[in-house]
């Protein structure tokens, strides 16, 4: 397996619906999204396509310049703008403490001081950890909508750091959600956990309670190492890798695409029958296919973006025996060719 190969297909992309999200502030307040693209390497082509992605690198960049246009790294989310520096002063904070449960109520109290709008809570039930997101008093009394992005960001920054702070994933048992299920649920399955459920009293992931009294293994010396590569080593590196989704996904990163096994050999070396892998998966909301074309279609964006491989190339690379077989496969995942959406890229 080429390591190159491993590597890309670790990163992992994410759907556009991230990126209209993020953009919502700096369109409002009048400011030139195409530049922010542009700086971002954005193409803003890929934007108009229903199904588009970009990978985490991308992302990350847009987060980065995003936060240096607004001097907000909450991508104007909150009534209250929380300022270039503010995740670095919480993360230097977090280093400090012994375990996990003091971390968390660090980074509580610390946001509580940032944002007006969405407070943080932590309960203990029983032999389950539950992190609360609820809107504060005063934004209850100003009406202000629930933002989802909101709350997506700001898990993102809790949680990532927790998982930083231990150096490992904290499994999520469930993730309840305060609101309807936008177009971008299925990437919850990735970003949380395969137990989801929208239009809840509040948001909240549940993890083990043990797992609060988990050793911080992180100081303030490797806070500084961390903050130079954020938010890029949050943006999806610490997604779910306890369902069976993940465990296929790791099995295939193993190999070169075009050394995928058959289903049947697949589920003979996790150990389990098809049948009942089939229904795992089904239950999930995932199939064999469906992972297999994920990790293609990432790998092809990624090529297609730091490479200067011809098509046919990439098309080998990433599991086509025929050029024409991936150029279709392409344009269904991202409703355009892959020529095109190099050349756009390069543009942006």
């Amino acid at each position: 397996m080429r390591p190159l190969t491993i590597r890309i297909m670790e990163k992992g992309s994410l759907s556009v619906e991230f990126v209209h999200e993020a953009l919502r502030a700096l369109r409002a307040g009048g400011h030139d999204v195409s530049a922010v693209l542009q700086a971002a390497g954005i193409a803003p082509q890929v934007l108009t396509q229903a199904q588009g992605r970009i990978t985490a690198e991308r992302f990350s960049a847009l987060w980065l310049h995003i936060a240096a246009v607004l001097d907000d790294e909450f991508f104007g989310c909150d009534s209250r703008r929380m300022k270039v520096g503010s995740f670095a002063a919480i993360t230097y904070a977090s280093a400090d403490a012994r375990t996990v449960h003091a971390a968390l109520r660090r980074m509580i109290r610390l946001y509580a001081l940032i944002l007006d709008d969405t407070a943080l809570a932590l309960k203990i039930d029983g032999s389950t950890a539950i992190l609360q997101l609820m809107p504060t008093p005063r934004a209850r009394a100003a009406q202000r909508p629930l933002l989802p992005f909101a709350h997506e960001t700001l898990l993102v920054l809790v949680y990532g750091t927790l998982c930083w702070l231990v150096d490992r994933r904290i499994p999520i048992a469930r993730a309840d959600f305060a609101y309807p299920a936008p177009a971008r649920w299925p990437e919850y399955r990735l970003m949380y956990s395969s137990q989801l459920a929208f239009e809840q009293p509040q948001t909240q992931i549940a993890f083990d309670a043990r797992l609060l009294e988990l050793p911080v293994r992180k100081t303030q010396r490797s806070a500084t190492a961390f903050l130079r590569q954020a938010p890029y080593n949050i943006v999806l590196r610490y997604k779910n890798t306890h369902n069976w989704s993940a465990r296929v996904r790791h099995q295939l990163r193993a190999q070169a695409p075009e050394e995928w096994p058959t289903f049947a050999h697949l589920a003979r070396a996790l150990g389990v029958a098809p049948s009942t892998l089939r229904r795992a998966l089904l239950r999930e909301g995932s199939s064999y296919q469906n992972l297999k074309d994920t990790l293609r279609r990432d790998l092809a964006l990624t090529l297609l973006e730091t490479t200067e491989h011809p098509l046919p190339t990439i098309a080998r690379r990433v599991g086509f025996a025929e050029p024409s077989a991936f150029h279709r496969a392409f344009k269904q995942w991202m409703g355009m060719r892959p020529g095109d959406y190099r050349q756009q890229h390069r543009r942006g």
